[in-house]
């Protein structure tokens, strides 16, 4: 019949082939049984035997493969060592504990190794020692004995007990000496020996009224051991006739179950004598074994034997009882008589299941046919009470199946799912064959560990969030419900938000995800007029191997509110704008249009226009929804000639924002035939509809030029940088050199100057460390003409032509104090240009470069021998650029200081030789300036 596995098409072939691999590889372990020997009392340790050597298993992987010792015993006897792979004694061995009188004492192991799974069995057999001395259940016998008793006569004595087999067992006994009784050593049926006494002479109580022997019992063992029982005979007076059993052997059989009073036997014995000689009494002799009097009872009349205690087949199969009569004479005689008691076994012994190995967690992905469990089953009966079958519930992805007797194995059916159900707690029934059956039940838990094999779950593959814009940075706006049905583990989320498309460097800029709750959050406010809308990929991940991720699409919609005020356009807010009207014109003209527009959108963004102040509100009026300004009636002779509007321009917001345009309209006196030509409102119109496309083309316009200019001033800058390090790069050929093919730079001019102020100086090389040279033929120049010149120079002057670390060589002489002149005839720009009112030399570097510059410009003039720069005599060329009234009467004269290298001749002021005065100091209130010279 083929399973019903194999026809659904569950189970494969090469999943059947392993299964009939292994179970043929367990009953080939089972059966290679190997046997061992081992005395009992052997100290804890003691070795029994190599198990891996005689099973010819690999002793490297004996620990992995977690090989044990199972036995049905409470106790455990033996283990194996990992290292050595020898079984060794682990636990007392007693022969006589374990198997009592039986002649062969042999202990049944299992030796169970994993990966794979194997099942070998084991006997070890326990051989006796004579460890135990013989012992009589009394210390003293008595015996009385009619003195009519003829030779011959036997008289059972006291058995010895030994609980050693075989050679070590109890053997002989013998009697001390005496002469009247000998003794003679019987064997039962069951081998075991007991003693009689044999009286040999005839009794004389009148002579000896009482005997004292000992009977000694003597076992096999080398050396031998023994026991002693005092014996005391006492003569009775003669009752010549002793009762007699019908039959010396009785047989009975009863059920293990009897309840107690239930009868056996009975036992009839007859005496020939009379009265109380003939009168019998029944007892237990004391041959019987210790238990039988718990066992059963005896009527000391009628000889019937009942049951007294519980009978166990299990314990005892077998009961053997043996029984006296006596009569009641003064000399009683006794017989004795053997009742052999057959327990008759019931099913009264559950199964019991042992589970010796439980492979748990399992893998939901485990193939079918996975060992899961391995079951040991035993019951105590025996026949069809002994035989147990096992099960587990109908509808389970398990089975059992027997691989051994009384062994099962526990595996899997189907595919297991832990999300559906992540444990099994299996209930495994043993169930015996007798009648009525009896079972047994047991708990197998099962857990079943998990594999990364569902991907996170979400409850929407998008999300739609309205957020309403300049709403608080970090307050979450949105709450993914994600989930995963594997176990914790593999079911932990990692939320990631992706920039894919066009929304790459703005997701990062504006939202973030707590990347173990999933809550998404905004990093900064959001603008509806900025950005509407943003479409977002939340990316989760879980943690299992591999990892399985999804995608949830989120789109985040920016609602608006009213959070811009409405902008004014036309007129252009800090602008004066002023509309043309003439008198006379009729009412309805189409003065202008006030034009705003607002940021935000939808109702916040309609516009509406009202006229909030004007000198003369009934002369105009405004379009509510087009910002029209026309005329509300004719224009008046007596209407102000200039008329200030102020149109208030409110959005439809909640609540309300508003800004205001003002702009004014001129009333003139143009005819309104002038007027005619030209269409009401048409021109206003024309422009209104070009005002838009002028915004755009102004924007561009300006941004173009803006472009150009910061172009310009770059190609400039790295212009003048060139020959900066074009002129630092110049060799010094010596301390002063004349000038060959000049440098020109513009060496005295500050950077507020105006250009129409600059002038030029041409510089020889490296002129930061010599004179500066004016424009003229060279000759040399001696050099203490140079020191002179040096020494004469101003400290200003000086720092702003050499550098601002330079300082004059020498002592220099005090100024020309007469340097004062009016606010008017100050040089600069306007004659209202810095300085203070007292005519001081001016504080800013403005005026000091300035009046710097033209000194330089005279000096080249006396040098070349011109008289003028551009201008008449003594004006030292300034009135051609200042005006007619700026000459050099109005300038210090500072040609007393400057000396012109190549030339011996140095600059006089001549006003200090009419009046005879020496020149001042050098130490007057001059700015010292901050920059260096430009080259």
């Amino acid at each position: 019949m083929v399973p019903e596995a194999w026809r659904g098409g569950l189970v494969s072939t090469g999943r059947v082939v392993g299964v009939l691999l292994l179970l043929g590889a367990l009953q080939k372990a089972s059966a290679a049984v190997i046997r061992y020997e081992i005395l009992e009392e052997r100290e804890k340790g003691s070795v029994v035997g190599n198990v891996v050597r005689d099973l010819d298993l690999d002793l490297g992987s004996l620990s992995a493969r977690r090989l044990r010792v199972v036995s049905g015993a409470s106790r455990r006897f033996f283990e194996v060592n990992w290292e050595t792979g020898e079984m060794f004694v682990n636990d007392r061995l007693d022969r006589e504990e374990l198997c009592g009188t039986l002649p062969s004492c042999t202990i049944t192991l299992e030796l169970v190794v994993e990966r794979p799974l194997e099942l070998f069995s084991a006997e070890v057999v326990i051989q006796d020692i004579n460890d135990n001395n013989p012992s009589f259940p009394t210390r003293e016998m008595k015996l009385e004995i009619s003195e009519a008793m003829v030779p011959g006569t036997r008289f059972p004595l006291e058995i010895a007990h030994d609980p050693d087999v075989g050679s070590n067992s109890l053997q002989t006994y013998e009697l001390s000496r005496n002469e009247y009784f000998a003794l003679r050593v019987q064997t039962r049926e069951d081998s075991t020996k007991y003693a009689e006494l044999v009286l040999e002479r005839s009794l004389d109580r009148e002579r000896e009224p009482g005997l004292q022997l000992v009977l000694t019992a003597l076992d096999g063992g080398t050396p031998a051991r023994s026991a002693s029982l005092p014996i005391r005979i006492v003569v009775l007076d003669a009752n010549d006739n002793a009762p007699t059993f019908n039959q010396s052997l009785y047989r009975a059989r009863v059920l293990e179950d009897a309840p107690p009073g239930t009868r056996v036997v009975q036992v009839r014995a007859t005496d020939l004598d009379e009265g109380p000689n003939g009168e019998i009494i029944y007892s237990f002799s004391s041959h019987n074994r210790a238990g039988v009097r718990e066992l059963f009872s005896l009527d000391l009349v009628t000889g019937v034997l009942t049951v007294k205690g519980r009978l166990d087949f299990e314990d005892a199969k077998l009961h053997e009882i043996y029984i006296q009569a006596k009569d009641k004479g003064a000399n009683p005689e006794g017989a004795h008589c053997k009742v052999l008691v057959e327990v008759v076994d019931v099913n009264d012994n559950a199964p019991e299941i042992t589970v010796t190995s439980v492979y748990s967690p399992v893998p939901e992905d485990a193939p079918l046919g996975t060992v899961i469990a391995l079951l040991s089953v035993t019951d105590l009966d025996a026949g069809e009470n002994g035989l147990v079958t096992c099960e587990v519930p109908p509808g389970l992805p398990f089975s059992l199946i027997s691989s051994l007797k009384n062994y099962f194995t526990l595996k899997t059916s189907a595919v297991l799912d832990r999300e559906t159900v992540p444990e099994y707690n299996l209930s495994i029934t043993a169930r015996d064959a007798g009648t009525p059956s009896l079972s047994a039940l047991t708990t197998v838990r099962v857990q079943v560990s998990d594999i990364n094999d569902n991907p996170p779950q979400s409850s929407q593959s998008s999300y739609n969030v309205y957020v309403e814009e300049n709403n608080l940075p970090g307050v979450p706006i949105l709450n993914l419900s994600v989930w995963d049905p594997d176990a914790p583990q593999n079911a932990r989320l990692s939320f990631f938000l992706l920039e894919q498309g066009a929304e790459i460097g703005l997701v990062g800029r504006y939202f973030t995800i707590n990347r173990d709750s999933g809550v998404v959050s905004s990093l900064v406010p959001l603008d509806h007029e900025d950005r509407r809308e943003f479409e977002l990929t939340a990316h989760i991940s879980d943690g299992g191997t591999p990892v399985l991720a999804t995608n949830i699409s989120v789109n985040v919609f920016v609602t608006d509110c009213n959070d811009n005020a409405p902008q004014v356009l036309y007129p252009r807010p800090g602008q004066s704008s002023v509309e043309m009207l003439p008198r006379g014109t009729a009412a309805g003209y189409l003065v202008t249009r006030v034009v705003g527009w607002d940021p935000d959108s939808g109702h916040n963004a309609w516009l509406s226009y009202n006229l909030l102040g004007a000198p003369n509100q009934s002369l105009f009026a405004v379009g509510l929804h087009t910002g029209q300004i026309t005329t509300a009636r004719p224009v008046q002779d007596t209407d102000s000639p200039r008329q200030t509007l102020t149109v208030l321009i409110r959005d439809n917001g909640e609540p309300s924002l508003s800004t205001t345009a003002t702009l004014t309209v001129s009333v003139t006196e143009e005819s309104p035939e002038a007027l005619a030509e030209f269409p009401a409102g048409s021109a206003p119109r024309e422009q209104n509809k070009n005002l838009t496309f002028y915004l755009l083309l102004s924007l561009i316009l300006v941004s173009v030029g803006f472009a150009v200019t910061v172009l310009g001033v770059i190609i400039f800058k790295v212009y003048k940088w060139k020959q900066s390090r074009d002129l630092y790069r110049a060799p010094v050929s010596s301390l002063y050199r004349t000038p060959g093919p000049s440098l020109h730079a513009d060496a005295v001019r500050g950077g507020l100057m105006a250009p129409h102020l600059y002038h030029q100086v041409y510089l020889t090389t490296d002129s930061r460390r010599s004179d500066p040279l004016l424009k003229k033929p060279g000759a040399a120049s001696p050099l203490a003409s140079r020191q002179n010149t040096l020494r004469s120079l101003d400290p200003v002057f000086y720092r702003q032509v050499l550098g601002a670390e330079s300082s004059p060589p020498g002592q220099q002489a005090p100024p020309n104090t007469d340097w004062r002149f009016s606010q008017a005839q100050r040089p600069g720009t306007s004659g209202s240009q810095n300085g203070d009112e007292t005519g001081t030399w001016p504080n800013n570097q403005f005026d000091t470069e300035m009046l710097q510059a033209m000194i330089l410009a005279s000096a080249s003039e006396a040098a070349d021998g011109s008289s003028t720069l551009g201008g008449g005599a003594g004006t030292m060329g300034l009135s051609a650029r200042y005006g007619p009234q700026f000459t050099l009467q109005h300038v210090p004269d500072y040609r007393q200081n400057v000396y012109i290298p190549g030339s011996n001749a140095t600059l006089t002021n001549a006003a200090g030789k009419r009046d005879g005065k020496a020149p001042a100091g050098g130490n007057g209130n001059k700015k010292k300036s901050g920059k260096k010279e430009k080259k």
